[in-house]
């Protein structure tokens, strides 16, 4: 995680964190690599994770969740798609092994 750790009346707090601050940092992108398609959007993410036995949960209003019946695996990620950031990324390449792969962009 990049920023600065910064001390400040007696607490230490991490400012300007993510992945994608300061002028030489690079956004990342997720890509199915089966298809070597960069997801764009949750629609397109949606699919792909379908296809793989991943079902939609609709508990959480605030969250995109997703759960595979034969795991205790659960991705969930911000409703926001300008909000998925490389943690979520790799959670899917974690939880989907051979399927995807975090890239620069």
């Amino acid at each position: 995680m990049a920023g600065v750790w910064v001390f400040k009346d007696g607490v230490l707090r991490l400012e300007n964190p993510g992945d994608c601050q300061g002028s030489n940092a690079r956004r990342k992108v997720l890509v199915h690599l089966p298809s070597n398609e960069v997801i764009t959007s949750y629609s397109v993410l949606a699919g792909k994770l379908s296809s793989l036995g991943w079902e939609r949960y609709y508990d959480d209003p605030d969250l995109l969740q997703f759960h595979k019946r034969s795991t205790v695996h659960l991705i969930s990620l911000p409703r926001d798609f300008s909000k998925f950031k490389s943690i979520h990324m790799y959670d899917i390449v974690v939880k989907n092994r051979n399927e995807f792969e975090v890239r620069d962009s």
